[in-house]
């Protein structure tokens, strides 16, 4: 007998079936988690090779690197004398400046305003002979407006390219001027040569040591020479190296093992050996350098002693220490060929000369002959003693402003003298963010340096792409010169930061006695005391060094142009404000002068012999009440200040506000003291409708 099932088997059965399939599905899930994981960590330990291998390859790269640099050091030490053969010769001619002036170019000032074509006025409509004729009014009205205003702009055109073209020979003669002017230095320089003055010669074979190009940059150059005109013999004593310029280090290895780099010192015999090829070699290429520039048979022999700046072991003093010297004739040295010789064996068999057995242990040789014995006359570049920035030889000059920028962080290498394109020193500052390329220019003067040599700079630092100028001097700027340099990337450094700063760098200079001269002062006739002896435009004495600024404007307009010595916004006192009934300041460091053409008032400036309270010289103009009594400042436009040495030359041009109408009184500008002596030119403008007694009143002159 059968019996229906209830289904609960198959409930069951089902049931057990899920389990399962749930059960092998989470096996499976973590098969493959386990599988994910494992291969997580297979990656994971291949990274950590990669890095690993990564990190050993660029420190033993690193290492490579250093080891490449070491052993290129010695490869042109070893090939220093070489290397300086194969270098051109200096000539006299390398010194001498092309007189290329900037071509005068005006720009849309040379293109003339274009006038009305009266073709295109021609009478519109009109039905009517009274329409007709009004149409051909309003035409012609039309063309006569229109070619007055043309007239008008190429009159105003005419003018300003007249006024540009006066500014640009102005700056053209001064920019010939000096270029003639140091070139006549070198041909003075030149016939003192082919006459045998020791000066001459000294200072031109000085040249020729530190223009050339055979010498490495970290290699020292300093010399102390005299000339024996009787002998026709230059005497002379160079610094040679340190012992420190062969590499105490021979090769770097990375160590794996300890995450590390080992150094293999150099051998000390090898070492010792290198650094008297190394002298031999220095000696080898003076010689060489010196016989090849004497273009003029100067020379007949060179006495040579080559001596290092360092401490006396015996002492534990600093002092130069003679380790080589040589005597060679110009007959003997022409029959060598250096480029074969050993330079220890040429020097001391082939030349008789002497070189220290151990020079790195400070062993000297007693010098065959040496300056001081020649007597007077011996010109130093370099040395202890501080010397004078004024009396520096030029390239000399360069080469310690070189200096100055390395020891500030940067790479820098003088220019060759020709074709350097107005830059004396190239400069690199490393830094992120403000550094990179740097041009240099060098102003050995002693007067004021000029505007224009800020503006060639700056055209240096555009033509050449770089992201700042600097000039240096031994002198200082005027306001003019700051004035164009606000805002721009060009730094002006003057005589006493210049001094400031290579002191700071461990450098040496000063200028002249080292301390800035004061102006002396004396009496002129009629009791007051002045600067110097030199008249004036009023016949007054004026201070040495003095400026002249001449105003000019157009318009008819009759103007008291005015002076007022500050501390602040307050005149320092009456006798301090220059004007047509005070003439000048009771030191005469501020007065009034009589203006030349094509100026139409003037005011001599002594700006080193204002009161040292003194920060501003505020320049003011006013109305002439007597003149034009009904004026006002309308007719006061084109104007400017020009910017003139004691002998009229034009060092700037400051330009002005126009006037405007209902005002008497205007200011023109101020010169401020900068911090460190120097004078910027702010800008003016404020106007006054009371007149100079309103305006005076404001800077604190009592005109009641």
């Amino acid at each position: 007998m059968s019996r229906r099932s209830n289904g609960l088997v198959g409930i069951w059965a089902e049931a057990q079936r899920q389990q399962q399939r749930q059960r092998e599905a989470q096996a499976r899930y973590q098969r493959d988690q386990e599988r994910q994981q494992r291969a997580y960590q297979r990656e994971l330990a291949r990274s950590h090779r990669e890095q690993r291998a990564a990190y050993r390859q660029q420190r033993e790269a690193e290492a490579r690197r250093r080891t490449e640099e070491l052993d290129a050091r010695v490869e042109s030490l070893r090939g220093l004398l070489v290397a300086g053969c194969r270098a051109p010769a200096f000539r006299a001619g390398a010194l001498v400046r092309p007189e290329r002036i900037e071509a005068f170019s005006p720009g849309r000032l040379a293109v003339p305003v274009p006038m009305p074509d009266p073709n295109r006025y021609q009478p519109q409509g009109g039905w009517t002979a009274a329409r007709r004729a009004q149409a051909q009014a309003e035409a012609r009205s039309l063309f006569e407006r229109d070619w007055q205003s043309a007239q008008a702009a190429e009159a105003q055109r005419q003018q300003q390219l007249a006024a540009y073209r006066l500014q640009y020979q102005q700056w053209a003669d001064v920019q010939l001027g000096e270029i003639r002017r140091h070139n006549a230095g070198i041909a003075e320089m030149t016939a003192g040569l082919r006459n045998g003055d020791p000066e001459a010669t000294v200072e031109y074979f000085s040249a020729a040591l530190y223009a050339s190009t055979a010498w490495p940059e970290d290699l020292p150059r300093q010399v102390s020479a005299a000339y024996d005109s009787g002998a026709r013999q230059l005497v002379l004593n160079w610094e040679l190296p340190t012992y420190d310029v062969v590499p105490e280090m021979k090769s770097v290895r990375y160590m794996p093992t300890a995450d590390q780099e080992k150094e293999t010192a150099r051998p000390v015999a090898q070492r010792r050996a290198l650094y008297r090829d190394v002298l031999a070699q220095c000696l080898l290429l003076v010689l060489h350098d010196l016989f090849a520039a004497d273009e003029f048979g100067t020379l007949d022999s060179v006495a040579l002693n080559g001596f290092v700046d360092d401490h006396d072991p015996a002492t534990g003093r600093r002092a130069h220490m003679v380790l080589a010297t040589v005597m060679a004739s110009r007959s003997t040295f022409a029959g060598l060929r250096l480029e074969q010789v050993n330079a220890v064996d040429c020097l001391v068999d082939g030349l008789r000369g002497q070189l220290s057995s151990r020079p790195d242990q400070g062993a000297t040789v007693r010098p065959g002959r040496t300056p001081s014995d020649i007597g007077e006359g011996v010109v130093t570049h370099g040395g202890d003693e501080e010397p004078d920035l004024y009396e520096m030889d030029p390239i000399a000059f360069e080469s310690l402003v070189a200096d100055l920028f390395r020891a500030m962080g940067m790479q820098a290498v003088t220019t060759q003298r020709s074709n350097d394109g107005g830059v004396d020193v190239d400069a690199l500052d490393p830094a992120p963010i403000r550094g990179g390329k740097i041009v240099v220019q060098v102003k050995r003067y002693r007067n004021t340096v000029p505007p224009t040599a800020v503006r060639d700079l700056y055209g240096t630092v555009q033509d050449a792409g770089a992201n700042k100028g600097v000039l240096v001097t031994t002198s200082g700027f005027g306001p003019g010169s700051h004035t164009f340099a606000n805002g721009k990337p060009l730094e002006l450094v003057s005589g006493s930061e210049l001094v400031d700063l290579l002191h700071r760098h461990g450098l040496r200079g000063r200028l002249g006695g080292g301390e800035r001269t004061v102006p002396a002062q004396r009496t002129a006739p009629d009791g007051r005391t002045a600067a110097d002896g030199r008249p004036g435009a009023d016949g007054e004495t004026g201070a040495d060094g003095h400026n002249v600024l001449g105003m000019y404007w157009s318009g008819g307009v009759a103007l008291d142009v005015c002076a007022l010595v500050c501390q602040g916004n307050r005149v320092l006192d009456d006798d301090h404000f220059v004007f047509f009934n005070n003439p000048r300041t009771p030191d005469g460091a501020v007065r009034a002068l009589s203006p030349a053409a094509p100026d139409r008032a003037a005011i001599g400036v002594s700006f080193d012999a204002l009161p040292e309270r003194a920060d501003r010289l505020v320049i003011v103009a006013a109305v002439d009440p007597v003149t034009n009594p009904a004026a006002d400042l309308s007719g006061f436009t084109l104007a400017g200040i020009r910017l003139l040495d004691s002998a009229g030359g034009q060092l700037d041009r400051l330009e002005v506000s126009d006037g405007r109408p209902d005002e008497t009184a205007l200011v023109l500008g101020s010169f401020r003291r900068r911090p460190g002596g120097d004078w910027d030119f702010v800008g003016g403008g404020k106007g006054y409708r009371g007149g100079l007694e309103e305006l005076v009143q404001e800077y604190g002159i009592d005109v009641a």
